[in-house]
């Protein structure tokens, strides 16, 4: 019974004032000169279980809500290549490289008349064939096709400016071309084909690489914070390739050989900004690259964390390519068909290279250890990648052909966020406690004095070790927020996050980006290549702020928290909480198209015990806003931050550990999913050993 009688907050600051203020509420001292504790008579005690649920009768029912409408058109590709995967196995190309090979062409070749007084040696830079040499590039397309397969994927791995900076070759209108002349090279050859046989439609594949910079990895062994080059160079290189590919008259966009999930998530940024400013949308395919048997990407991530990262791109498929073998590749593969919901696909390496770097295994013995994949119904489409040829596509082509296609099929309803490991929540809906999730609050300035103080000294070292720390002690994703008068919050938030990443131990866990300043948190977000926490959004600058914040923060793929505010303030009753979280549900999940399950509510805790009567309920408002929120917001989250209940008591240990103790129980109870905390402290201070006496005075207030 919450909040039980008016005199509460005077009893407790009397019971308070005999207390250690170091001891712990489970092991409560009394300090020894003070004289015997007696509390004033219990009076004025209400009967009433202020926090007990409603019956269904006295609750409003859960509004219908409208569901989201992609307001961009999808090209006509979608249904044609939907259609063939359900039927059956798609086929992609082989390696561009290993056939340029064999045509051993010179640096004269390569150069052409194009580039015939270049500064720089351009062999081995294989997209300026497209220019130079572009009957080859037509020839190994043609012979792919013949071979048998589906998709072709243009001569582009390196066409961006940032790629071609190696031949100095850096400049728009040369990368434009580059990519222009290639999707017309494929497209045509895809036209061709299809006009052959009409029942085979051909598609060319705008080949999306890697780009050979890594924004999760510090080129710097000195300085891990360091970044060869941003997030926003990385996009804007990206979105002058698919403009090219696109004008060029591509099919399908394909992002390979993804080694950082980071490039990858600029590469999607880059996409979804193409699309919308172009109003239509066309089939995208994402494809990662484990490096070795750890089933780990060169950044670290495993491959369900990096689907969780990317999945916010809605890619029609998902798949594994480079690096590994066939045989090597199965158990990612498999893990991969497990967790996503699209169509699934690999194109892995003509075995393993030998001792000079080559491949040496042939077409038929490369399709049977391919042949795994098709037994166990894993795969939606498959190719080649170094080392193949068209000897290894028909070969491939050939074995699935008898094979039926992977059936899509639909994954729980979860929040699945990530650092270099997946985070998917599924709550204990019979006790939240049990699942509750612990945001680490020591990287928080206005959370610990000593990481505030090591970020103002320029000491992220420290900083670093506070948020190792965290870890170890439970924090299941750690929130990071650097607004405060003496720090430069967008350049401390990059240099703390880009070390963070840099740190497995720190960086297998989520991180929460927190900061009221928006270009704070985009700051952050454009340094982690997990799936994030955004925190926060509200209705405070109205909805065409709030609007436009929520595009962006799902265009990064993050989760968001809400906070209860809007053009008239902070929401302090319950009802005001349920009415503006309701409103920022709807504009989310209606015209923003935000998965109802990354949508975090913080109602606001509130400070209680000020001696203010107005202050009173607040604890019980929050709780009670909670259990509303839950039911009527479905699949949304409730979070807070859970130190702001006990400020009033700040200093005094035993009572403000214990004050969110019993909080964070009741709470639970409600539905309360996570919270800003100190992540020890909530796993010592279990509320069933709390003391009982030290119990009933903060359960009164």
């Amino acid at each position: 019974l919450l909040n039980r009688c008016s005199n509460a907050t005077e009893r407790m600051l009397e019971f308070a004032a005999t207390l250690d203020p170091k001891s712990h509420p489970t092991a409560l001292r009394k300090l020894g000169e003070a004289p015997k504790f007696e509390a004033s008579p219990k009076q004025n005690y209400t009967t009433e279980n202020k926090i007990a649920p409603k019956p269904a009768s006295e609750l409003p029912p859960v509004p219908k809500y409208t569901p989201y409408v992609d307001p961009l058109k999808k090209t006509a590709a979608f249904d044609v290549i939907e259609g063939i995967m359900q039927k059956r196995v798609m086929v992609i190309d082989g390696a561009m490289g290993t056939a340029v090979q064999k045509y051993k062409l010179s640096e004269e070749d390569f150069r052409g008349e194009r580039y015939k007084n270049h500064t720089h040696d351009l062999k081995g830079n294989n997209d300026i064939l497209v220019l130079t040499k572009p009957e080859v590039i037509r020839e190994i397309h043609e012979a792919y096709l013949a071979a048998g397969a589906d998709i072709l994927e243009t001569n582009t791995f390196s066409s961006t400016m940032i790629a071609q900076a190696d031949y100095e070759l850096d400049k728009k209108e040369e990368v434009r071309d580059m990519n222009l002349a290639a999707a017309r090279l494929a497209k045509a050859a895809c036209v061709k084909f299809t006009e052959q046989n009409p029942d085979k439609p051909r598609f060319a594949a705008g080949a999306i690489g890697p780009t050979n910079r890594t924004l999760s990895v510090s080129p710097s062994v000195e300085n891990p914070a360091f970044r060869a080059c941003t997030f926003d160079e990385i996009v804007d290189a990206y979105y002058e390739q698919i403009e090219a590919l696109v004008e060029g008259g591509v099919d399908m966009l394909l992002v390979e050989t993804i080694f950082d999930t980071l490039n990858a998530k600029a590469a999607i940024f880059a996409i979804e900004k193409f699309f919308e400013a172009h109003g239509e949308r066309m089939p995208l395919f994402i494809s990662g690259t484990i490096v070795d048997n750890s089933g780990r990407t060169l950044s670290g991530q495993t491959n369900e964390a990096f689907w969780n990262s990317v999945n916010h791109a809605k890619p029609m498929a998902i798949g594994l390519n480079c690096a590994l073998g066939a045989k090597d590749m199965v158990p990612y593969i498999e893990n991969l068909s497990k967790c996503a919901d699209c169509w699934v696909f690999a194109y892995p390496n003509a075995g393993l290279p030998n001792a000079m770097g080559g491949y040496d295994q042939k077409g038929p013995e490369m399709a049977e250890d391919c042949r795994v994949f098709m037994d166990m119904g894993l795969l939606n489409a498959i190719g080649g990648c170094c080392g193949t040829t068209d000897e290894h596509i028909k070969s491939l082509a050939d074995m699935v052909s008898t094979y039926a296609p992977r059936k899509k099929h639909g994954v729980k309803d979860l929040m699945r966020i990530s650092g270099l490991e997946p985070f998917n929540y599924e709550p204990n809906e019979k006790d939240y406690r049990k699942t509750f999730i612990n945001l680490g609050e020591r990287c928080n300035v206005a959370g610990s004095s000593i990481f505030k103080k090591a970020v103002v000294d320029g000491n992220f070292e420290k900083a670093l070790a506070i948020a190792l720390k965290q870890v170890e002690h439970g924090a299941h994703v750690i929130d990071i927020n650097m607004d405060d008068g003496l720090i430069d919050g967008e350049s401390a938030m990059t240099r703390f996050v880009n070390l963070l990443v840099s740190e497995p131990d720190a960086s297998k866990v989520p991180f929460m980006i927190d900061s009221s300043k928006f270009h704070v948190v985009e700051a952050g977000l454009k340094c982690s290549q997990g799936k994030c926490i955004m925190n926060s959004i509200s209705l405070k600058g109205g909805e065409k702020e709030f609007l436009h914040h929520a595009k962006i923060v799902k265009r990064h793929g993050a989760a968001v928290v809400v906070m209860a505010f809007d053009e008239d303030g902070q929401a302090a009753t319950e009802a005001e909480k349920v009415r503006i979280c309701c409103r920022a549900y709807k504009l989310l999940v209606e015209q923003v198209g935000f998965n109802p399950q990354d949508i975090i509510f913080d109602p606001n805790i509130l400070t209680i015990g000020t001696g203010m009567e107005e202050h009173n309920n607040y604890g019980v408002d929050f709780i009670n806003a909670t259990r509303e929120i839950k039911r009527l917001c479905p699949g949304c989250k409730i979070s807070g931050g859970v130190s702001n209940l006990a400020f009033s008591f700040r200093g005094n240990e035993p009572v403000r550990r214990a004050f969110h103790s019993a909080f964070l129980y009741h709470a639970c109870k409600a539905g309360m999913d996570m919270g800003i905390v100190n992540a020890q402290q909530v796993e010592e201070d279990v509320y069933e050993k709390i003391d009982k006496e030290l119990l009933e005075y903060v359960e009164d207030v």
